[in-house]
Parts: C-alpha cells; sequence; structure tokens
C-alpha cells in the first residue's frame, strides 16, 4: 500500500519515462505534485525504492528506473505490503497511546482542515498530515512540511481534525513512546489531567508531555526519570491537541 503522493509519484515518474525516456528532475516531480520544497520529493523517493516500486540508477543523473506498479508483485523478498504506512512508506503498526516529545509545532500552527473526517467510517483509510519530528525531550522548534502525509486506519481516530508528528527522543518512553515512533494528535484546546498532549508554552515552543494540574499552576510531565517536570503559571500554556493513537514500524 502507498500513500496517497507516492502513488502520485510513481505514476507521474513511469508517463515522464514513457513519454522522454529519461526520469523528470526533482524540480519537475516538485511541480507535478505540487509541493512546496524538493525534501518532500527526496522522502517519497526514498518510500518507492525501499518497498521497491523504483530504483536509482547510480553515477547517472536523473536516472530512476520503475520496477513495477501498484497492484503488481513485488521482486522482493520480506517486504509488507499490507498495513498504515509513514510519509516515507514504511509499514507501521498500531501501538497504544505514547506521549509524544517535545517541539512539535511553532507558534503560528494551524492543523489543516481534513475534509469530513468526522464522517470518516471504521472501514476507510485516512491521510492524515505529517509534521516532522518533534523531540521527546529538550523542546526545539518543529518542522512543518505540509506535502508528507500518513496513511492510517480511520478506525484508529474518531470526531475531529487530526495531524501527526514523528517522535525524536527518549522522554516518554515509560509511557511507551519510543524514538521514530509516530503519534497521531486529535486537535483540541481542552484536554483532562493526566492526558498526554502537545502543549505550546510561550507562544514559541510545543511539547508532547503528560498535563496536569499542580494548585494554580500547571505541570508538563515527562515520562522518563531523567527528565524535569516543567511547571508553569496556565497563560504560559495553551493546549494544541491530545494523544489519540500511535504508529511504530519495526525494522
Amino acid at each position: 500500500m502507498l500513500t496517497r503522493k507516492q502513488h502520485e509519484l510513481l505514476l507521474y515518474i513511469h508517463k515522464h519515462l514513457g513519454e522522454h525516456g529519461v526520469s523528470p528532475s526533482f524540480d519537475e516531480m516538485k511541480e507535478a505534485l505540487n509541493l512546496k520544497s524538493k525534501s518532500g520529493i527526496h522522502r517519497l523517493i526514498s518510500g518507492l525504492e525501499e518497498r521497491g516500486f523504483i530504483r536509482r540508477l547510480p553515477h547517472r543523473a536523473r536516472a530512476l528506473e520503475v520496477l513495477r506498479l501498484p497492484g503488481e508483485p513485488s521482486t522482493q523478498t520480506g517486504s509488507a505490503e499490507d498495513g498504515a504506512q509513514d510519509a516515507a512508506g514504511h509499514p507501521l503498526s498500531g501501538a497504544h497511546g505514547r506521549p509524544v516529545g517535545d517541539n512539535v509545532v511553532q507558534a503560528n500552527f494551524r492543523a489543516p482542515t481534513v475534509p469530513e473526517l468526522g464522517a470518516t467510517t471504521a472501514s476507510q483509510n485516512l491521510h492524515l498530515p505529517l509534521y516532522g519530528r518533534i523531540a521527546a525531550g529538550t523542546p526545539i522548534e518543529a518542522l512543518r512540511d505540509e506535502s508528507a502525509f500518513v496513511e492510517i486506519p480511520g478506525a484508529m481516530v474518531g470526531d475531529g481534525e487530526h495531524y501527526c508528528l514523528e517522535v525524536d527522543g527518549d522522554s516518554m518512553i515509560e509511557a511507551g513512546i519510543h524514538d521514530g515512533d509516530t503519534v497521531v494528535i486529535r486537535r483540541g484546546e481542552h484536554a483532562e489531567p493526566g492526558a498526554i498532549v502537545v502543549a505550546l508554552v510561550d507562544g514559541e515552543e510545543a511539547t508532547l508531555k503528560r498535563i496536569r494540574r499542580r494548585g494554580h499552576s500547571i505541570a508538563l510531565e515527562p515520562a522518563n526519570p531523567a527528565y524535569e517536570t516543567r511547571i508553569y503559571p496556565p497563560e504560559r500554556v495553551k493546549v494544541q491537541g491530545r494523544l489519540v493513537a500511535l504508529l511504530r514500524r519495526y525494522h
């Protein structure tokens, strides 16, 4: 199973090779898929290559070869063709809520509208935006790439708007969230005490932690004794979303 963008890119490369005898340039692929940067194309190509749909020919410019199209049998062994995938096409398996790490989103974060997401049935697959890698330790400014998507079963989420983040670090490891995991976040401004949330601190740094009340203050708790709980006045913390699902790929 391919993500929507991987499928589009594979068909575009196949068509371009047939018409011109040479694979398209990265700029041509970026324009064809309406992406904002070539980094998204690099990730899509890597995903297609890893799953045996294309290969890069060494020592040649613009040298991509299409090995097969969707629906054709794979020539590789041991490749997983079914299940959810991340934006690079790695197979993903569901797990239970693991908190995400620090800095997930920028201060001006606005989750895109997923058309009629609330009406999705459990039998449908969803393409959720992947907003880059979030550190599960020290807060960092999150990378935001609106060209990347994660395909997940609709049964994993309920109503509302959702987006995904990739975990970088181990601050939530005791909550079952590991480095490299992908977390699914339901957008919202409220969460019950003890929930794992994406919290925006001082309008600048976003972090994924367990949120609690401590008197008149807000505590953002890691799930790793190597990291300290951070305490803030309520006006410095704004909830951006709540963890609802976790995806993990096995190497």
